[in-house]
């Protein structure tokens, strides 16, 4: 007799992985979630992981001479030029920093992404206006504007923030400004216009989406960046202000130990560098898993 079973169906094939399931397979990317990880908890929990509080000069925290103590025994990575606990000032310092990558790279990111989005999908005079403006400011270089917006301003934690996300901004309204651009000439806007979908509507329902994954990298890289700032500001004195500890403010108390005591340029250097490799793997890792055009090739 004829076989007269159909066709065998069709085995399904694996569900695509997850972002984090790709992401898990980067060594260099799991390096750098691990560091912000060890940083960020080492930033929640300062006050009782820190052996001391790092305002307290201690008495025995200089030597005879009145020079810092080395690190090891009592202070683990030894004192400052005032006798206080580095690795006490290091721990509440990742606060500091943390802080302000987070908020000001956030308040970057928000002004970026509404200017860009803008700008891209109206054109005309309106995004003229804001792309010129956005020029503009990469006119000036980041540095030079933040230290002469730091200087103008009485320098503190949220200030400094605010300065920092003024001029950064830039880099992520111009990205999107160009992706939102060919977005907004794509069939399927068109379709939706031509059926009366409103201009909210199809930000926030078609292009708003598709630019997510653009945004996320961006965040995560500008927290690198932002860190970096803030660890300037602070080195050049118009950054966050003793007796708040800062990554930047440390290395610039004790500057004039760089020869006699290492250590106190050394361990604060080492933290900033850490932080910002960590988010720039984790940043450069997501930007390659949340392409479409890399699926499939890792």
């Amino acid at each position: 007799m004829a076989d007269t079973a159909g066709p065998e169906p069709i085995v399904a094939s694996a569900r695509p992985e997850g972002t984090l399931t790709r992401l898990m397979r980067r060594p260099l990317a799991v390096i750098g979630f691990v560091l912000i990880v060890v940083t960020v908890g080492a930033a929640v929990f300062a006050p009782w992981i820190a052996p001391f509080n790092p305002d307290d000069q201690m008495f025995d925290g200089l030597t005879l001479q009145g020079a810092p103590m080395p690190p090891g025994g009592k202070f683990l990575l030894g004192t400052d030029l005032l006798g206080r606990d580095l690795l006490s000032r290091i721990l509440f310092g990742a606060r500091t920093s943390l802080i302000i990558g987070l908020v000001a790279n956030g308040a970057a990111l928000t002004i970026g992404t509404v200017i860009g989005v803008t700008a891209g999908y109206f054109r005309g005079w309106l995004g003229a206006a804001l792309m010129r403006f956005t020029d503009l400011m990469m006119a000036f270089p980041a540095l030079l504007l933040a230290i002469c917006l730091a200087a103008i301003f009485q320098p503190s934690l949220w200030i400094v923030a605010m300065v920092i996300a003024i001029v950064n901004w830039v880099q992520t309204a111009r990205v999107l400004y160009t992706e939102t651009t060919s977005l907004a000439e794509r069939e399927f806007i068109a379709a939706e216009k031509t059926l009366g979908a409103g201009h909210i509507r199809i930000l926030f329902r078609h292009i708003l989406p598709h630019l997510v994954p653009m945004i996320i990298v961006w965040g995560t890289l500008g927290i690198s960046t932002t860190v970096l700032l803030e660890a300037t500001l602070s080195y050049l004195g118009v950054g966050v202000q003793p007796p708040t500890p800062s990554w930047g403010n440390i290395i610039f108390e004790n500057q004039t130990y760089f020869q006699s005591a290492p250590w106190l340029v050394f361990f604060p250097g080492a933290a900033i560098l850490l932080l910002a490799l960590a988010f720039n793997l984790v940043g450069d890792a997501l930007r390659d898993v949340l392409d479409p055009t890399q699926r499939g090739r890792d």
